[in-house]
């Protein structure tokens, strides 16, 4: 797993501070040529891993990436699924049937008939890989080592009590895609006891990782402790806890934290990509 990944929430719109900024942030990268200038800033100074969402834009950019294939020959995609937006979006336009075929296509009508759609394990599961396979059909061709659950479903999974449904998850992403499973969590003392739970070795998880304990559900101290055990392989998100913290302390806790295997983070210009990257490869240099 590669030590620096670079994010995509810029380019959409998130930002947990401040409703302002994500909405200028998204009106900048409103077309997928301006998306695409950016990576290719980030994939110049180095960082040869974009983690992302399957928004309709990435779709794009995969296109691009597809279409070019000597300049982005080392280049690789971390895909993060379900995007939940896209299929809120789809069910309020379309309604709960019309949004899932838009997805799945007719696939879902023989799906219905043959076991129906109740909030159970089993039914979960069988709809996820629908859904796994829907949504990862951008990708196909392009190298996609790592396929993240987003946390919006590990951790509802994770409060209604559905464990299964993330062991399966994992089960279907090596065996179907030949990938390693990635799980995203607000809550790592949950999830590090359910995988334990399910004997999943050295799982790799990206959790928020910072000083101040922003979105650390559970207490900074906790994952300070899971992450001393190393019986997870971390990616540390959310470093700058959406700019609450200036990006030298940030990153000098992140970078000499025990325990962290990688830094995802997202900017929008290069300038900013550059100075990210020196202060994590100067702090490393001094920690791991």
């Amino acid at each position: 797993m590669h030590k620096i990944l670079f994010g995509d929430n810029q380019f959409f719109g998130v930002n947990h501070m401040s409703e302002e900024k994500a909405r200028q942030q998204s009106m900048r990268f409103r077309d997928v040529a301006s998306i695409i200038k950016v990576i290719d800033s980030a994939y110049s100074a180095g960082i040869k891993v974009f983690m992302c969402t399957t928004h309709d834009l990435i779709e794009e950019v995969c296109n691009h990436v597809r279409n070019n294939p000597r300049q982005y020959a080392d280049f690789e995609f971390y895909p993060c699924l379900p995007y939940a937006h896209k299929y809120n979006d789809a069910v309020t336009e379309e309604g709960l049937m019309g949004g899932l075929k838009k997805f799945v296509g007719g696939n879902v009508i023989e799906f219905i008939i043959r076991g129906g759609v109740a909030l159970t394990q089993a039914d979960m599961i069988g709809m996820m890989k629908l859904l796994i396979d829907a949504e990862l059909r951008m990708f196909k061709g392009l190298k996609t080592p790592v396929i993240f659950l987003q946390n919006v479903l590990t951790d509802l999974l994770l409060g209604l009590g559905f464990k299964a449904v993330i062991k399966d998850f994992a089960e279907y992403i090596q065996e179907r895609y030949q990938a390693e499973p990635g799980f995203i969590t607000m809550n790592l003392p949950m999830l590090c006891a359910v995988l334990e739970e399910y004997n999943i070795k050295r799982p790799i998880v990206c959790t928020n990782i910072n000083k101040i304990g922003f979105r650390m559900c559970g207490g900074k101290d906790a994952y300070e402790q899971i992450l001393r055990t190393k019986k997870v392989r971390c990616i540390a998100m959310s470093i700058f806890a959406s700019g609450a913290i200036p990006p030298k302390v940030a990153i000098e806790y992140a970078c000499q934290l025990d325990g962290v295997d990688s830094i995802v983070f997202g900017a929008s210009s290069e300038g900013h990509i550059n100075e990210t990257l020196n202060l994590i490869e100067g702090y490393w240099g001094k920690g791991n």
